[in-house]
């Protein structure tokens, strides 16, 4: 009786996946079920092959290389924003809607790179 359940949710599943839903974790882009199957395991090897070339070492250095550089984009004042924001925010409503209920003018601009 499991497997008659099973099939028709693996079934259900490859509709939704064929309509264009993300049905499996790391599988988008995939036609069907089977093929997020596959995509998300082959990305899931490709971050494991990844993992063992770089080490915890190779991953700090990323790590501090994307924070000079988003540094470099926003420098000290759009750190200073992001903080005035950050700050506004409770456990309730995000620093946007505080900043916006409150009239306090965040410039997004100075953080935001797009």
């Amino acid at each position: 009786m499991a497997s008659g359940q099973q099939q028709q949710q693996r079934s259900e599943l490859d509709a939704r996946a064929r309509q264009g839903e993300t049905v499996v974790p790391g599988g988008t882009g995939g036609k069907s079920l089977e093929a997020q199957e596959h995509l998300a395991e082959g990305r899931s090897r490709g971050g494991q092959t990844r993992k063992e070339q770089l080490g915890t070492e190779g991953y700090q250095e990323l790590g501090q290389k994307g924070g000079q550089t988003r540094k470099e984009q926003i420098g000290r004042e759009g750190y200073q924003e992001m903080g005035r924001k950050g700050g506004l925010s409770t456990t309730e409503k995000s620093g946007g809607e505080r900043a916006a209920e409150e009239g306090v003018d965040i410039d997004e601009s100075k953080f935001s790179t797009s």
